[in-house]
């Protein structure tokens, strides 16, 4: 039975022969691109892509710049994003994150561990589409269609990553209820994901500055985490 389809964008051919050859190995459909140019090409067709293997650091058009264009695009953004690069700085990871990233790995890696960890986020992924049909979340003027993966402010739909969209599925499917940082990385990104505690305070700040006056309702708990707060 065929797997999701990859798409794979590494400036370095050896590498992106390789990956190719696992990949197709474990029985996904593979498309490839040296630069960001074929990867925007790729992108534009779109054709089925469930998960893009991103390097940062491509001639032309970056890594960056092409995980920008997915998460402001209404046809892609809600596609996984692993970000693939030599720098292992933690601000690199934040940037990443920051710019809509869902999983980052750093070189050189096991081409075998970044198959174990496709194929778990592939599987969270179809998993949290299964639990999430037809549920729709609403708190006043904020409104969470899971099932078409919207949100809206007075009926007026706003763009959010998808690991923003999940944070706020999250605190609003828990509020009132305080949500530590490592129960956050826990529920929308997983400890197998090499992210920190301040990743998930990345995450919040960029999400509140979306919610028009509901970011305020995302409370900061001194030495916990964050709370969605419907009482006040």
């Amino acid at each position: 039975m065929s797997k999701e389809h990859i798409l794979l964008v590494e400036d370095e051919p050896d590498l992106l022969q390789t990956l190719s050859f696992n990949f197709e190995s474990e029985g996904y459909k593979v498309s490839k691109a040296l630069n960001g140019e074929e990867a925007m090409k790729l992108l534009e067709k779109n054709d089925s892509i469930a998960m893009v293997i991103l390097d940062l650091m491509l001639p032309g058009i970056s890594g960056l710049d092409i995980c920008r264009h997915i998460r402001n695009t209404d046809d892609l953004k809600n596609l996984l994003v692993i970000m693939v690069t030599a720098k292992g700085e933690e601000v690199d990871r934040v940037v990443g994150f920051e710019v809509g990233a869902d999983d980052y790995v750093v070189k050189p890696y096991s081409v075998r561990e970044l198959l174990l960890r496709v194929s778990g986020m592939l599987k969270r992924s179809s998993k949290e589409k299964d639990e999430s049909n037809a549920e729709v979340l609403v708190f006043e003027g904020l409104k969470i269609d899971t099932n078409k993966h919207k949100v809206y402010l007075s009926d007026k739909k706003i763009s959010l990553t998808s690991k923003e969209f999940k944070l706020l599925k999250h605190l609003l499917s828990k509020a009132d209820k305080v949500q530590t940082r490592d129960n956050l990385l826990n529920k929308v990104w997983g400890y197998d994901q090499d992210v920190t505690t301040r990743t998930v305070d990345t995450h919040v700040k960029r999400l509140r500055s979306k919610l028009g006056k509901y970011g305020d309702k995302i409370e900061t708990v001194r030495g916990e985490g964050y709370i969605f707060n419907k009482l006040d």
